[in-house]
């Protein structure tokens, strides 16, 4: 056998198959592409929803765009008097459950069904929350709305210029009953207060003193997270006294506040906070509602002229959030 003939068929094959893999690479990685691409939003999934109600369901959960319950917050309500299960078929249903799902970031998905069902179990779960529709979805201008024990979640699509989210959100647990232990065992938000406490262990002496406040805000629906518009006066240490490593764990502790939620709002989120001012940012922690007066600070929040997240780990987790681009 010539070994120069045997060499070149190799060569041959080794580059046929090269050929292939590079083929079959190139047509998985468009393939998965055109696959994301497919991949339904919560935005396409509420237009599918409205589009499937009939005249009755309509009058029970469909408003115009202005109606005054469209940026209502608060921690345990129902935007509509009548439930999920008393007003959607089972198809409408499941179309519901998706919307809420694709709201939240693929690896919280899970934590977040846990919390919202362990809240919601004594009066039915899923369907014992409530949604309802503004405005007409796919004309530019509408918004949906879900709501249940320690959630209100929204859908805009931007409908709703400037504004994070599409307006005010809610979100909170209560894992070991009413009342939760120092630890918050089982709370699928309280990673979130770990990483505040991190901040407040790397501040000196003097930047505790600033940090530190009294008692935290009242929870009052919309009042809670009303925005100010100050760059000073406000709760807490300014970023301004912070050094650049210690600024970077704040900004830690936003990015785990925006990890539940799907990437486009965190990306707004962010975007918006900087729009006000990084350094205009005020972190504060409640010494005098401390779980097991431990100096772990359960309640605390961070605050800027055109943002609030207001962080209330005592006796149970309940959190608040408003951002704009502007106040």
């Amino acid at each position: 056998m010539n070994p120069l003939s045997t060499t070149s068929t190799n060569r041959r094959q080794f580059l046929k198959h090269s050929a292939q893999t590079m083929v079959a690479g190139w047509m998985g990685a468009s393939a998965a592409a055109e696959s994301a691409k497919a991949m339904p939003t919560s935005e396409t999934l509420v237009q599918q929803l409205y589009g499937s109600l009939d005249e009755a369901q309509r009058a029970a959960i469909c408003h115009g765009w202005d109606h005054a319950l469209r940026q209502k917050v608060d921690n345990n309500w129902h935007i509509s008097p009548k439930r999920i299960r008393e007003v959607l078929k089972p198809d409408q249903q499941d179309l519901a459950r998706q919307i809420f799902d694709h709201l939240h970031s693929e690896p919280y998905r899970k934590e977040v069904w846990r919390q919202f069902d362990q809240d919601n179990q004594s009066d039915g779960g899923f369907p014992s929350a409530s949604i309802a529709l503004f405005g007409t979805p796919g004309s530019g201008r509408s918004e949906f709305v879900f709501t249940g024990r320690h959630c209100t979640r929204r859908c805009d699509g931007d409908s709703e210029a400037g504004t994070a989210f599409g307006g005010p959100i809610f979100y909170g647990h209560a894992a070991k009953g009413f009342n939760e232990k120092p630890d918050h065992e089982g709370n699928a938000y309280w990673f979130q207060a770990k990483r505040a406490n991190e901040v407040f262990q790397a501040l000196d002496g003097r930047q505790r003193a600033l940090a530190l406040c009294d008692a935290s805000r009242d929870e009052e629906g919309n009042d809670t997270v009303k925005l100010t518009g100050k760059t000073r006066g406000l709760d807490g240490i300014p970023m301004t006294e912070l050094s650049n490593d210690q600024k970077g764990l704040v900004r830690a502790v936003l990015k785990d506040l925006l990890a539940p939620f799907r990437e486009e709002d965190a990306t707004e989120s962010l975007k918006y906070i900087e729009a006000g001012g990084f350094d205009h940012l005020h972190l504060a922690y409640y010494k005098n509602q401390d779980i097991g007066k431990d100096g772990i600070w359960d309640v605390w929040q961070i605050e800027g002229p055109n943002m609030v997240w207001y962080f209330r780990g005592e006796p149970h987790v309940h959190c608040w959030a408003h951002i704009k681009e502007k106040a």
